[in-house]
């Protein structure tokens, strides 16, 4: 290296806690709920807003963790005010709770990120067609009217992804875990 000083060891590709994180995934995969946890944001006027949500992975050769979600809910608005957040994950087979915090990346379709826009793009084509149907429908928290006009929706599996889809990328900053004995 020219300056004679060492080069700088390639960090590790995925954290400690992470090992212990896919062994309780691993542990309750037999459970569909396994995959949703809570995230929790900051809205409006300081105060919390927590909902569930759904694991999508970890962003490729990272410890991040992706989220899909509609770019028309409150989360987004929040993220913007303030771009930190934390996931609780409860593993009911194997009683462990996940506590997971850091900044938050919403990843839109106006980002002007190319390796940000493929992986928005990688994560709407792993999602399935059904899933992918939620972001041409109404905005999120208003109520359906008539079924009728959600059941008339149409999309080409092929279809790159609307407007609305918006994938979030938690990057872990602090990580906890406890067991559960009796309560956490």
């Amino acid at each position: 290296m020219a300056g004679g000083g060492a080069a700088a060891a390639a960090p590790p590709l995925s954290s400690p806690w992470r090992a212990l994180l896919q062994r309780a995934l691993d542990a309750n995969a037999h459970l569909r709920h396994s995959t949703y946890f809570q995230l929790a944001t900051v809205g409006a006027g300081g105060r919390p807003a927590n909902r569930t949500v759904v694991f999508r992975g970890f962003q490729e050769h990272s410890d991040k963790i992706q989220i899909n979600t509609d770019a028309r809910s409150n989360k987004i608005g929040e993220r913007r005010n303030c771009p930190f957040g934390e996931i609780c994950w409860y593993f009911t087979d194997s009683w462990e709770q996940f506590r997971i915090s850091g900044s938050i990346d919403a990843i839109d379709g106006s980002s002007a990120d190319p390796a940000k826009l493929q992986n928005r793009e990688k994560a709407w084509f792993a999602s399935s067609v059904r899933s992918r149907l939620q972001y041409l429908g109404p905005q999120p928290g208003v109520p359906i009217i008539d079924e009728e006009q959600v059941k008339d929706v149409r999309l080409d599996p092929s279809a790159d992804p609307v407007e609305a889809f918006c994938l979030l990328v938690l990057d872990p900053e602090k990580v906890r875990q406890h067991f559960c004995y009796t309560t956490c």
